[in-house]
């Protein structure tokens, strides 16, 4: 009874690893309040654990609230309202809740879907901790679960090819629980993350890996199926993986009989019979693949997973590991480097008769300025610039940039405005070679934990949606049509160079200021790593997305020639080939 008398609120906890750690908290005594957007899994879980309060015959209880989704505002503050009105004091919050976002390539992946998963995992977790704190004290545990492939390893970030909103929003997870041991230190509340690797779970073997399966075929077709075909033919089929094989057959008849259009049936069934059998095994593979990079070659129970956590809520061990990512993970996962420093000397090429466009989301005057350097270094050998510039960019930034180049105020976070303003830079001045997007720096925050939801969301969507929605639709302007028929973009050329946002300058930057940076960074790390991976290995393209990070950890001003030949670099022949992916052009390790 380790925990008796303790009370831990765990998101997520109808189901799956939530409801293992909700169970193993009340076998050691604590209660728990559960959480979730559906009450029927909730009550069931609930009822398993008022049997084992009972059967321990100890004092502890559970609270439920169900309809509460981690990522609505409303619902989250009405909730720890609730908890505060009624003396609750939480000791434990488990940050667990999560889906498993779209599992497609980023160029067939809707933005929607893309945000959604953003503010599930990412600003879930994130205003979750900040509600918490109105009913936590000194000693109490922030414990945030996330995913293995998106802490790295030296110069190494794994890419997570279909998931890549999930995998920026658990990047900036990992770094947001680090930050938030800075900041909460003088509360005496700890904040630790774990990735527990691969978990035995429903979702990765009927959702993640068999959609993950699904995609590898909608990319390439299938038989004398054409993608959008294979697609439309997958959202029938994948529900019947797992079932007996009466179900399996009668589920083909009828999807082949709904689809045909004109196609003969019989032949249509022993495609998709053949289609699904693919998926299948495809996605056994992908499963044995994982294991056999593991030590003993097993993933983890949810139940083990749940003693990790607890382990992690022991008052000495969390002391210890504050701030820390535990573990690293138990995959052994073999990567090519895709973080380097700055980029390979390039001879300087001729920019003669080419478009290069710059979307700017400008934080101060240095943005604008760097925004300046780079547009002249493309002038100055032959190039045409268009800058497009975000409405949110102060307005004596707006007019410095637009005194020097042909320049529109643009709301730059709606793809449909991006989509019209690329059109527009094709007509006027030429085949795009590039485009450039300057997030700008982090604005001076004394405490994320302080923030406004508002304020918050100003940051992820500065730093995660927007340079994901121009990312996307310059992506469709470079292969037309290429979401939804993956075969065009074999061979396809262009280039995305994302540049931001800079470490904090000068010699007295804090462990916080140097954390808040980091947790954006984090997003946009793994996001772009998993971006080139789909656009080389799966699309087999020759489209490629640069991140650039300027500053380093010494706090020394960042050079803009670096990341003019860094851009020499991108849009070369040898760019192409390359596994760096994101450089911290003014780091010298």
């Amino acid at each position: 009874m380790k925990f008796q008398g303790k009370v831990a609120l765990v998101t997520g906890s109808g189901t799956g690893i939530g409801q293992a750690i909700a169970k193993k908290f009340v076998e050691n005594g604590a209660s728990v309040i559960i959480l979730g957007r559906r009450r029927e899994p909730l009550d069931e879980t609930s009822k398993m654990l008022e049997e084992i309060i009972s059967q321990k015959n100890t004092s502890a209880s559970v609270r439920i609230f169900s309809g509460v989704d981690v990522s609505d505002e409303a619902g989250m503050n009405n909730m720890f309202d609730s908890l505060k009105n009624d003396n609750v004091t939480v000791d434990f919050i488990i940050n667990n809740a999560g889906v498993s976002g779209p599992v497609t390539c980023f160029a067939n992946a809707p933005l929607d879907d893309f945000k959604s998963t953003i503010g599930i995992h990412l600003t879930g977790t994130f205003w979750g901790s900040v509600q918490a704190l109105k009913v936590m004290k000194e000693g109490g545990k922030i414990i945030t679960i996330s995913t293995f492939f998106t802490e790295e390893r030296p110069l190494e970030q794994r890419p997570y090819r279909f998931r890549s909103p999930y995998t920026a929003s658990q990047g900036a997870k990992n770094r947001l629980a680090e930050a938030m041991s800075w900041e909460l230190t003088d509360k005496g509340i700890i904040s630790i993350a774990t990735n527990p690797g691969p978990v035995h779970s429903d979702r990765i073997y009927k959702t993640v890996y068999p959609k993950a399966a699904a995609e590898f075929m909608r990319v390439s077709g299938f038989e004398d199926l054409d993608p959008t075909e294979v697609d439309t033919a997958n959202k029938e089929l994948l529900p019947l993986l797992g079932e007996n094989e009466n179900v399996i057959k009668e589920g083909i008849a009828k999807a082949a009989e709904k689809l045909a259009g004109g196609k003969e049936v019989s032949k249509l069934t022993e495609t998709f019979t053949n289609l699904l059998n693919k998926i299948q095994t495809i996605a056994e593979k992908v499963q044995n693949n994982t294991s056999h990079m593991i030590a003993n070659q097993e993933f983890l129970s949810q139940g083990q997973v749940a003693t990790s956590v607890l382990n992690l809520c022991d008052d000495e061990m969390a002391k210890i590991l504050n701030g820390k990512v535990i573990p690293g993970d138990r995959v052994f996962y073999p990567v090519k480097p895709h973080i380097g420093t700055t980029t390979p000397g390039v001879h300087q090429q001729d920019f003669g008769g080419k478009a290069i466009v710059f979307t700017i989301d400008a934080t101060d005057k240095t943005d604008a300025e760097r925004v300046e350097f780079l547009a002249q270094h493309v002038e100055k050998n032959g190039g045409k610039v268009a800058c497009f510039i975000s409405q949110s960019t102060p307005k004596e930034l707006q007019e410095y940039i637009s005194g020097k180049f042909h320049s529109h105020v643009v709301d730059i976070k709606n793809p449909d405005e991006v989509e019209k303003w690329l059109n527009t830079a094709k007509t006027n001045i030429g085949e795009i070679l590039a485009v450039i997007h300057i997030t700008g720096k982090l604005p001076e925050v004394s405490k994320l934990t302080e923030l406004t939801r508002a304020g918050w969301e100003e940051l992820t969507e500065k730093f995660i949606s927007t340079p994901a929605t121009v990312a996307q639709r310059v992506l469709e302007q470079f292969v037309p049509g290429g979401s939804k028929d993956p075969r065009l973009y074999k061979d396809a050329q262009g280039a995305i160079m994302i540049i931001g946002p800079d470490l904090p300058i000068g010699r007295k930057v804090t462990g916080t200021q140097r954390a808040h940076v980091e947790v954006f960074r984090g997003a946009l790390r793994p996001f772009t790593t998993t971006v080139n991976q789909e656009l080389s290995d799966v699309l087999k393209s020759k489209i490629r997305m640069f991140t650039i990070f300027p500053g380093s950890v010494t706090g020394a001003e960042p050079s803009n020639q670096r990341i003019a030949d860094a851009f020499n670099f991108l849009v070369s022949e040898s760019a192409a080939s390359s596994s760096e992916v994101t450089f911290c052009v003014d780091e010298s390790r």
